[in-house]
C-alpha cells in the first residue's frame, strides 16, 4: 500500500513568482488554453514546507508567505491550491493522516495489533510529527471550525478503519461480538502517544508486544 510519508515529500525548488506552471516539461497532455497545470512537484514542495513551518512556529503563527518562500515558489502557486491557512491545514492533515498508518491484515488479532503499533511508533518518532501533533490538539481546542473538520472527517475515518481489526477478530472467533471497538482505537492511539510524544520515551519491540497483548486481553481475546 502506498504511504504518503512526510519525510519523502519532494523538496524541489521552483523559480519564485513563476506564473506559467502550465508549461510543464515533458507533459504528455496539453492543458486547455488558459488553464494552469497543478504540478505535483510544486504541491509536494509546498506540503513539506507547510509542515516544516508548522513544526517551527506553530499553526497560529504560521505564515503562508513563508511557506511559499521555503518551498521556493511564488504565493500565486500556493493560493491556486489553497485559499487559506486553515484550508491548507485541514486538507494536508487529512491527506497525510489517513495514509501514515495503514490497516494490516496479518491473519490474527495480535499480529494486527503489533503491526499497527509498530507503524504508529514509526510515525510518532518523526520529528515533525512529534512537534505538530501537540500543537494541532491545542489549536483544535481554540478553533471550533478546525476541530469540527478534523473530528468529523479524519478522526472519524481513522476510527472506522480501526474497527475493522476488531471485526476481523470477531469473525475469526478471537473476540466475542460484544468486543469494544472504541476501546481498541483509544488504547492503540493513547498508549503510544503518551509514551513517545508526551514523555519522550522509547518503546522497544518487546514493549510493543506487551502493549499488543495488553490490548488484546482488554478486548477479551479468547
Amino acid at each position: 500500500m502506498e504511504r504518503y510519508r512526510i519525510d519523502h515529500i519532494g523538496d524541489q525548488r521552483m523559480e519564485r513568482n513563476r506564473s506559467d506552471e502550465s508549461l510543464a516539461a515533458n507533459a504528455s497532455t496539453r492543458a486547455p488554453s488558459g488553464a494552469a497545470v497543478m504540478r505535483s512537484s510544486v504541491t509536494d514542495a509546498l506540503t513539506r514546507a507547510f509542515f516544516e513551518e508548522w513544526a517551527q512556529t506553530g499553526l497560529g503563527a504560521l505564515s503562508l508567505e513563508r511557506v511559499a518562500k521555503r518551498a521556493g515558489v511564488g504565493k500565486a502557486a500556493l493560493y491556486r491550491r489553497w485559499s487559506s491557512k486553515q484550508d491548507m491545514a485541514i486538507e494536508l492533515i487529512k491527506t497525510v493522516g489517513l495514509n501514515l498508518t495503514p490497516i494490516p491484515n496479518s491473519g490474527s488479532l495480535l499480529g494486527d495489533l503489533r503491526l499497527i503499533l509498530l507503524s504508529l511508533r514509526q510515525t510518532l518518532r518523526h520529528p515533525l510529527v512529534r512537534r505538530i501533533l501537540p500543537d494541532l490538539h491545542a489549536e483544535m481546542a481554540r478553533t471550533s471550525a478546525l476541530s469540527a473538520e478534523i473530528r468529523n472527517t479524519l478522526q472519524y475515518e481513522r476510527r472506522e478503519r480501526g474497527k475493522v481489526i476488531v471485526d476481523r477478530a470477531i469473525t475469526r472467533g478471537e473476540l466475542t461480538a460484544s468486543a469494544d471497538r472504541d476501546l481498541a482505537n483509544d488504547a492503540l492511539a493513547s498508549i503510544l502517544y503518551w509514551r513517545v510524544v508526551v514523555t519522550g520515551g522509547r518503546v522497544s519491540r518487546v514493549e510493543i508486544d506487551k502493549i499488543a497483548q495488553f490490548i488484546a486481553a482488554g478486548l477479551g481475546r479468547q
